[in-house]
């Protein structure tokens, strides 16, 4: 096999876009190492649908939203395929359930300030005009409220294929069922080591999330990485006009739960999850059975608050989510070993997914990116520092 000059390690979202990328500039020099099949179920990038919006409630991510959009539409035009589907998107409080505690800038006026600071559309809307608009929600009558018209659904599995088919039309290879035992730097190279051989390349980018630090076991480095496992629910509702993407939004619901919730898409029912909700796993604990105790809080939220929402449940699927002290994006070079990249995506990263691909090739291949990845560091004091206090509640 040729040696490649930059080699992709884990090709799920983030992976794949970073192959395409790579691949736009070094062709059939960029090799995709994958250790199960591609499309596989394991990670975090599987389903059919992930939200996409401008709304962030902090600037960092705010900041790099629009040339998220942006980044997908210039994929859109390569591949002929419809990956962003803008429904509109609400972010609803209900302060009377939350800890402030844990609320931190995760609320209306958070989503305000970065609205404000970026100079984003929004409409902040009463209980009363909300249910006007779409009266398949029941409302307490004091939420808050926050309307973005371009947010909306990111197809998830067909913009890691696509990734994938432009990277291969490119030259790209990918090789499928070998996992990465381990990465050791070797000179101003890396040396990529599996089951069967070891590759050497220029440049590594590592983007396998769970098993990440399996992977950087030959580095030398561990990185304080917590894996939750989480779940969603598809509901086969009987009303489907009322829950078309055209007459039903994406929506964040910030009360006792973080749920995320999505119109009829990739299945002809509805999509509920909770950001956070799952307990602590491995890669190798984790388990595909759904919990009950979730799959209940799901179905005591929805008849409360959007009951025409649920139906018979279709199914409920697991993931993983990969994530930093701080809950934050890591986006950078190993410092010692600048020939080495890492991502990870902290469970919510797929809207940014071809963006940070995107990102990753710039690194690999000059040193240094063009977008402000400042924040996301893999020096910060939440990564470096050992008695850093969490900031999530899983």
């Amino acid at each position: 096999m040729k040696s490649p000059e930059v080699v992709v390690v884990g090709c799920g979202g983030l992976g794949s876009a970073a192959l395409y990328w790579l691949s736009r500039r070094v062709g059939s020099s960029a090799l995709g190492i994958e250790q199960f099949c591609i499309g596989h179920e394991r990670g975090a990038s599987q389903d059919h649908s992930r939200i996409i919006r401008l709304a962030q409630h902090q600037s960092e991510y705010a900041a790099l939203a629009p040339q998220a959009y942006e980044t997908w539409y210039e994929l859109e035009e390569q591949s002929g395929q419809r990956l962003v589907i803008k429904t509109g998107g609400l972010v609803i409080e209900d302060a009377e359930e939350r800890d402030p505690a844990k609320v931190g800038t995760r609320n209306v006026d958070g989503y305000v300030a970065t609205f404000e600071e970026h100079g984003f559309d929004y409409e902040l809307l009463e209980p009363e005009e909300l249910i006007s608009r779409w009266p398949q929600f029941r409302l307490k009558g004091n939420e808050r409220i926050v309307y973005q018209k371009d947010s909306g659904i990111v197809d998830a599995r067909k913009a890691n294929a696509t990734h994938v088919a432009l990277a291969r039309a490119q030259g790209a290879r990918i090789l499928e069922g070998t996992p990465v035992r381990s990465v050791r730097p070797s000179g101003a190279g890396v040396e990529v080591i599996t089951d069967h051989e070891t590759l050497f390349a220029d440049r590594v980018v590592i983007t396998a999330d769970a098993w990440t630090n399996n992977v950087l076991e030959g580095v030398g480095l561990r990185l304080p990485l917590t894996v939750t496992q989480e779940q969603v629910t598809y509901y086969a509702t009987p009303n489907l006009k009322d829950f078309s993407p055209e007459r039903f939004p994406v929506f964040m619901w910030h009360g006792k739960h973080n749920f995320y919730g999505f119109p009829i898409y990739g299945e002809v029912a509805t999509k509920l999850g909770q950001h956070m909700g799952g307990h602590e796993v491995t890669a190798e604990t984790r388990t595909f059975e759904p919990d009950p105790v979730r799959q209940e809080r799901y179905r005591n939220f929805l008849s409360k608050h959007i009951p025409g929402f649920l139906g018979p449940e279709l199914y409920t699927k697991t993931c993983l989510y990969t994530i930093p002290p701080d809950q934050n994006f890591i986006i950078d070079t190993l410092p010692e070993h600048p020939q080495i990249s890492v991502a990870i995506g902290a469970g919510h990263a797929f809207k940014f997914a071809s963006l940070i691909g995107r990102i990753l090739s710039e690194l690999a291949l000059d040193g240094s990116s063009s977008f402000p990845i400042e924040p996301f560091t893999i020096t910060r004091p939440a990564i470096t520092d050992k008695h850093f206090q969490r900031s999530f509640h899983a």
